[in-house]
């Protein structure tokens, strides 16, 4: 019995829970090494993604024989005067776009209840149900809007504390810009040539799944947010910057960030003429069209294979877990354990293939 297929299945995911049982039961051991993996854990992600960013830039120089210090420094200068950019130009502006909606609020939510107001005076078609919960929302509405102020408050004090690992981001960014290529080869130095072989072939689907998805979400993103931009200019749409920034952030989210991008420049536009839904919902889909049909193409390809369904699963999965950093990294972390599984399954079924052969 302990030859069969089902018994050594069944034996290991045994032992699989019993180690996460035991490991759950001792993780006091663990807390000292978590508290470091915590601490540098967003600097650590943060070059990461500077690194996949600025991967195909690395590429180009050395293939024009830059040296790579030279290409680093390059690439570390151009990062520089983005952020300067980003800093001195767009930043002001949002912020105060933002503020004057914040100041504009109450009068925004004067004139939804004046409305409502009135629809109730001419008809009684809806039931008086649906009133009271519309008004017991427009009474409470301020609090809501203090509350995610206070949410937002809270945010931007633990994003302070974030600043200061800031400071780690850009020697990690360096070390792997200099020394990526040195990482498969001492990851495999300890294994003998067979394993070793497979392990780089696995390390390089990772690799390739992680750049195609940061790449093309981040590029997804940001062409996203500067055809909202151009839209909302063209129909005169008031904060036109902080609402296609808004839009460009939640376009890093896939499938349904584009619809949640829509929602408060539809909000926005509904009182500034009821018109600007409808052009909102154009600009959105000629932008969705472009996107999908030549940018996600070229960027994403074929890389990742995930259907729309699924990704909307591990996304509601992974928001009800870990909120919206769950949100941001469901996807990716799928896409690798789905990489190593299929690296996986084809190893197996190549070796039990060779075995066949060598048995005929």
């Amino acid at each position: 019995m302990t030859k069969k297929r089902w018994f050594q299945t069944l034996t290991a995911l045994i032992m699989v829970f019993l180690l996460i049982y035991l490991v759950y039961q001792t993780r006091f051991i663990f807390d000292p090494i978590l508290k470091y993996v915590g601490a540098v854990a967003f600097p650590f992600i943060a070059a990461g993604l500077l690194y996949y960013l600025s991967k195909p830039l690395m590429k180009l120089l050395i293939r024009y024989k830059t040296p790579k210090l030279v290409s680093i420094l390059i690439v570390f200068i151009l990062l520089i005067a983005v952020g300067y950019i980003f800093t001195m130009f767009i930043i002001p502006i949002a912020q105060d776009q933002f503020t004057r909606f914040i100041k504009n609020m109450p009068a925004m939510i004067s004139g939804a209840q004046d409305v409502i107001d009135y629809l109730e005076d001419k008809q009684n078609i809806i039931p008086e149900e649906v009133y009271q919960t519309i008004d017991d929302i427009m009474a409470n509405m301020q609090t809501y809007i203090e509350g995610f102020m206070t949410f937002l408050f809270g945010f931007i004090s633990q994003l302070v504390g974030f600043i200061f690992s800031l400071v780690l981001v850009p020697f990690f960014l360096f070390f792997m810009l200099k020394d990526d290529a040195k990482f498969i080869p001492f990851v495999t130095q300890i294994f003998e040539d067979k394993k070793a072989s497979n392990l780089r072939s696995l390390l390089r689907k990772i690799d390739h799944t992680l750049s195609a998805y940061i790449q093309g979400q981040l590029l997804v993103s940001l062409s996203i947010g500067i055809m909202l931009f151009i839209g909302y200019l063209i129909i005169d749409l008031n904060y036109a910057l902080t609402l296609a920034l808004f839009g460009m952030i939640m376009c890093v989210v896939p499938f349904i960030g584009p619809f949640i991008a829509v929602v408060p420049a539809a909000i926005v536009g509904v009182f500034q003429d009821p018109m600007n839904v409808v052009w909102i919902a154009i600009i959105m889909i000629i932008a969705q069209q472009i996107e999908g049909n030549f940018i996600s193409p070229n960027i994403m390809g074929r890389a990742l294979r995930i259907h729309p369904l699924t990704i909307i699963t591990i996304i509601l999965a992974a928001g009800s877990i870990a909120g919206f950093i769950g949100i941001l990294f469901a996807v990716p972390f799928y896409a690798v354990v789905k990489a190593i599984i299929v690296h996986f399954y084809e190893t197996f079924r190549d070796t039990r293939k060779n075995k066949n052969d060598a048995l005929i």
